[in-house]
């Protein structure tokens, strides 16, 4: 394998004809949880998230366009890793944990991505390709502003942040049915500037990631993905409409002992506002 591309996780993108998938691992021992906060959401293993859930591992975390049609992508995923061996032990064998959130392209209208699409993000990030953002991966076909009845860029972004002694970094692909807003609250994109193109109505949006160092068990990664949420709320307007699929998930791999949850949620709300702002950055 590679270098790890986030942190000691390992990421990469599969860029195909308007849609895309982006691909996660972390190390083994990563313990992961999530949340879902939009009307409309496109998902695969979250309930296994829930912190009265009894597995605490996440095995990877896939990012893809194509809506339902696009988790598919995870599908190809979960049989690469245990072709590997990795994944929850059973008596039969390792099961891979692999939680899926996908966004609404217009790949829905014609190819979304596919279990092989998975394989071959999968197969990037293992083997350390450099981890691009913008109009790649789960963030090829994003688009924003929709609630203004507008097409402005989206995009997959990242961020990285302090905490004390521990790091976090987030990664989204931002395909908001609201604005993406600059710190002051002003949109990005100039509302008074012509229209590219007339949306369909709910096409929409934004699934994140946020990795962290420290050691955190399955509660306290909820609570960082709830403070995910917070930086789409700081950094997209209208956030969480009835038709996004808002998702965030939280993973922490271990490596640091002491972390202060509090400060670390507050930085990773910033670093989520960051990372969706550095999203649509070059368009």
């Amino acid at each position: 394998m590679g270098e790890p591309q986030l942190l000691s996780a390992y990421a990469g993108h599969w860029t195909g004809d308007g849609t895309g998938v982006t691909v996660i691992v972390p190390p083994a021992g990563t313990v992961g949880s999530g949340e879902v906060r939009g009307g409309a959401p496109a998902t695969r293993e979250f309930e296994l998230l829930s912190p009265v859930r009894t597995v605490t591992e996440v095995s990877a975390v896939v990012l893809s366009g194509g809506s339902a049609f696009g988790l598919a992508a995870g599908d190809g995923v979960a049989r690469s890793l245990r072709s590997r061996g990795l994944g929850f032990a059973t008596p039969l064998g390792p099961v891979p944990i692999v939680v899926g959130m996908s966004l609404f392209d217009f790949s829905v209208a014609g190819t979304p991505p596919s279990s092989v699409d998975g394989v071959v993000a999968l197969e990037a990030a293992l083997s350390g390709e450099p981890f691009a953002v913008g109009a790649v991966g789960a963030g090829t076909g994003a688009t924003t502003g929709k609630w203004r009845e507008r097409l402005d860029p989206g995009g997959l972004g990242m961020a990285r942040g302090t905490a004390g002694a521990a790091s976090v970094i987030a990664v989204v692909a931002v395909n908001a049915w609201g604005d993406v807003i600059d710190p002051s609250g002003r949109p990005v994109f100039d509302p008074e500037a012509p229209v590219v193109a007339s949306p369909a109505f709910g096409q929409n949006t934004t699934v994140g990631v946020l990795l962290t160092d420290a050691r955190l068990g399955k509660n306290d990664c909820f609570l960082l993905a709830q403070s995910g949420h917070t930086g789409y709320a700081r950094a997209i307007h209208p956030a969480h409409s009835r038709y996004d699929g808002d998702a965030v998930v939280a993973l922490a791999t271990g490596e640091l002992d002491g972390a202060n949850l509090d400060l670390l949620r507050a930085v990773a709300a910033e670093t989520m506002a960051a990372a969706i702002r550095n999203a649509v950055s070059q368009a």
